[in-house]
C-alpha cells in the first residue's frame, strides 16, 4: 500500500521483512524471499532436530548398497534383518528404493502405515521385533510408478527417518536402490556414522560396478563395514553339490584388493525363490537349508563387526 505524504509518495514496505521498495526480492504478495528462506531454513532446522533425535536412539545404522541391480541386495537386506531380530535385537528396515520397492513383499507385507490420533505414524510390525517402512507402504495401488526428481526424494528419506516413530532400536537396516544417486547422497548425509554394506556377485560385470560404489564411498568419505558375495555358486535341488554358476571367490578377491573386510558368501538356492513368493524371508523358514545358514552366519558377522566398529561409536555428525 502506497502512503501520500507531504505531496510524495512514500515507499511500499515488504509485509514480512518491513524492507523498503528496495528489497529488490518483493513480489507482487508483498512477501519477499528472504522471509520464504527464512521460514524454510526455520523448518529444515526443525526436521534436522528431529533427525538426530530419532537417530540417536538407533545404536546401529546399516547401508546395503550396490553399484548394480540384480544382485540380491533387498533379498540380503531383509534376511539380515530377520536374522538379527530373530537373535533378539530390535530392527528397522528403511527402503529408500523409491521407484523400486520391494521389501514389502518379501516380508508378506500390506497395506499402508497408520498414524494415530496426535498425528504420529508408526512403521508397520512384522512380527515380534521387526518393523518396516517403504515407500510402497504409501501408495494406493502398489503398482503404481514413483515419478520424483531429487529434490522430492530427499525429502522423503528424511521425512522417513525423522517424522516416523522408530522408536529405540538395536538395528536400522536401509535398503538402497541400484546406483550412486540421490537416495545413497541423501542416506550417507543425513546419517553420517552409517556403516555401508556392500553387496557383489562374483563375475566381473557385477564387481566392475561394485568397484565404482566403493570408490563412491570413499570420495563420501563413508564408513564400509564390509562387502557380501551373494549367489556364491549354485546349490543342486537334486544332490546338493555346489555349482560355480557366476564362479566364486570375486568378492573376497575385490575386498583384499581394498583391504575392506569380507563379511561372508552366500550361495543360490531355489528355496529363496519359494521363501520371495511367499512372503517369508529364508532365515524364517522351518526347512534347513545351506542358504539359510549361510544368510544366519553372515548376521553374526555383521553383528560382530558393528558392535566392534569405532566408526559407529566415535563419529561425529558432519
Amino acid at each position: 500500500m502506497k502512503i501520500k505524504m507531504k505531496g510524495k509518495e512514500s515507499p511500499s514496505t515488504c509485509k514480512t521483512c518491513a524492507k523498503s521498495s528496495s528489497c529488490s526480492s518483493k513480489p507482487a504478495s508483498g512477501e519477499c524471499k528472504d522471509a520464504k528462506s527464512a521460514e524454510k531454513d526455520a523448518k529444515t532446522q526443525q526436521q534436522d532436530a528431529r533427525i538426530s533425535s530419532t537417530l540417536s536412539r538407533i545404536k546401529y545404522k546399516l547401508f546395503v548398497m550396490s553399484g548394480k541391480g540384480g544382485v540380491g541386495k533387498s533379498s540380503i537386506t531383509v534376511n539380515l534383518a530377520a536374522a538379527l531380530a530373530r537373535k533378539g535385537h530390535k530392527v528397522g528396515i528403511l527402503d529408500v528404493d523409491l521407484h523400486g520397492p520391494s521389501v514389502p513383499r518379501m516380508l508378506g507385507l500390506s497395506g499402508n502405515l497408520e498414524g494415530n490420533a496426535q498425528g504420529e505414524v508408526s512403521p508397520k510390525a512384522c512380527g515380534e521385533n521387526l518393523y518396516v517402512v517403504s515407500m510402497e507402504s504409501l501408495l494406493k495401488d502398489p503398482d503404481q510408478a514413483v515419478l520424483w526428481r531429487g529434490p522430492m526424494k530427499t525429502s522423503a528419506i528424511r521425512q522417513f527417518i525423522g517424522e516416523i516413530q522408530w522408536g529405540e532400536l538395536d538395528y536400522l537396516v536401509i535398503d538402497s536402490p541400484p546406483g550412486t544417486g540421490d537416495e545413497h547422497m541423501t542416506v550417507l548425509r543425513t546419517i553420517p556414522d552409517a556403516l555401508c554394506v556392500v553387496v557383489t556377485t562374483p563375475q566381473e560385470v557385477s564387481l566392475a560396478d561394485v568397484r565404482k560404489a566403493i570408490n563412491f564411498l570413499q570420495y563420501a568419505q563413508a564408513n564400509i563395514l564390509g562387502i557380501v558375495e551373494n549367489m556364491s555358486g549354485l546349490i543342486c535341488p537334486h544332490c546338493s553339490k555346489e555349482i560355480a554358476l557366476f564362479k566364486k571367490g570375486g568378492g573376497e578377491e575385490l575386498a583384499k584388493k581394498y583391504g575392506i573386510e569380507f563379511l561372508g558368501a552366500v550361495p543360490l538356492d531355489p528355496i529363496t525363490v519359494v521363501a520371495g513368493d511367499v512372503g517369508k524371508p529364508v532365515v524364517l523358514m522351518d526347512e534347513p537349508s545351506p542358504v539359510k545358514d549361510a544368510l544366519m552366519a553372515l548376521a553374526d558377522t555383521i553383528d560382530n563387526a558393528a558392535q566392534s566398529s569405532l566408526e559407529a561409536h566415535a563419529t561425529t555428525r558432519r
